[in-house]
């Protein structure tokens, strides 16, 4: 599909490609609606076949930020950048190299560029370190180090949303007063998925983990606890549980995986769950209850917003555990409309952005 037909699939907005050749740096800043205020999305810095792919990952995670700040309650838009990283520059661009800090500065200044219409943040790729970075040329970026005045790693806060959202499928889906017994089958252990096994395993849940990288799975053993199980990274779809948490790359939940699951609920932190919009229903007819990702994941980007929509931490932390409460009313309207949740959330978004159309 062409990239103008994908923009009206997304019903986009803006979409910009910044390339500087002094640098290297070949970017997407994809600007989905800012109808509710100025977008913000985390900066990708990853690899990608090509640079239609880098530009349709921006358009898709956009289009999923402004659906997670209209349900959050926040007066931003979406809007997300893609770096297209070249294979085999890793040496050259490893994190404190001259190399990366000159690139992150080249794309602070193509933010800057953009008058305030984006707002940049961490994401897959980046770091707090190269947010320092963007910052000495624009001063359109979140998520800088504590140490300079910014609220430090969202990946913990994040964690505690999805698992307030687990919480919610425990009582309205499982019917379950806590989630003491809770079998939870966790896809991807990076730094959310981390601290959500860590929050789980506190609250008394069951554990699986899985993660193509060994030394992740070994470091969740020994900081969870020795009983957590273990999975390969494509079979964990296919484990009995009762919550199934994708926390790694998007996408997983797809034609040929939906006939596999053997869980109750996909609540989980990664975005883009689903390969495509047909799965919601999918799901819905096997009674599997889907926790749209871009409402359960929502409080990394609740917690790194509070200087951009003027909250304070101890507001941002209410708002993140008001991540139960969305979670709870979607599940129970589904119930009562006979409505898969994804449908239903992406009414309520529009209805949200209307309503702020109207104003």
């Amino acid at each position: 599909m062409a990239l103008l037909d994908q923009m009206a699939l997304h019903g986009y907005g803006e979409l910009h490609l910044a390339r500087d050749p002094a640098t290297g740096l070949r970017a997407y800043v994809a600007i989905h609606d800012t109808r509710l205020g100025p977008s913000l999305g985390g900066c990708r810095f990853i690899t990608y076949g090509s640079e239609e792919q880098a530009a349709v990952d921006a358009l898709r995670l956009a289009r999923g930020m402004t659906s997670k700040a209209a349900l959050a309650g926040l007066s931003l838009g979406g809007g997300k950048a893609v770096i297209w990283r070249e294979d085999g520059t890793e040496t050259r661009l490893a994190p404190g190299s001259a190399a990366r800090r000159d690139l992150f500065r080249a794309f602070g200044r193509v933010v800057d560029g953009l008058s305030g219409r984006y707002i940049t943040a961490e994401d897959s790729g980046t770091s707090p370190e190269d947010m320092v970075e963007i910052s000495k040329s624009t001063k359109h970026v979140v998520g800088l180090p504590e140490s300079l005045g910014g609220v430090g790693d969202p990946s913990p806060y994040t964690a505690r949303g999805v698992r307030r959202g687990i919480e919610a499928v425990a009582r309205e889906v499982l019917g379950r007063d806590s989630l003491q017994g809770v079998h939870v089958a966790i896809q991807g252990i990076g730094h959310v998925g981390l601290s959500l096994a860590r929050e789980l395993a506190q609250a008394g849940c069951q554990l699986t983990v899985a993660d193509i990288s060994f030394s992740r799975i070994r470091q969740a053993q020994q900081e969870v606890g020795s009983d957590v199980g273990v999975a390969d990274i494509d079979e964990i779809l296919e484990t009995e549980c009762d919550v199934l948490a994708p926390c790694a790359l998007g996408g997983v939940i797809r034609a040929d995986t939906v006939g596999r699951l053997r869980c109750r609920a996909v609540a989980g932190a990664a975005n883009n769950q689903l390969a495509d919009s047909t799965i919601d229903e999918a799901l819905f007819r096997r009674g599997i209850f889907w926790a749209p990702d871009y409402a359960i994941n929502a409080a990394g980007l609740i917690w790194v917003a509070q200087a951009a929509c003027g909250l304070s931490r101890a507001e941002a932390v209410k708002k993140i555990d008001g991540i139960y409460d969305t979670i709870a009313s979607m599940s129970r309207r589904s119930r009562s409309e006979k409505t898969p949740p994804g449908a239903l959330s992406d009414r309520m978004v529009e209805e949200r952005l209307a309503q702020a159309a109207r104003v």
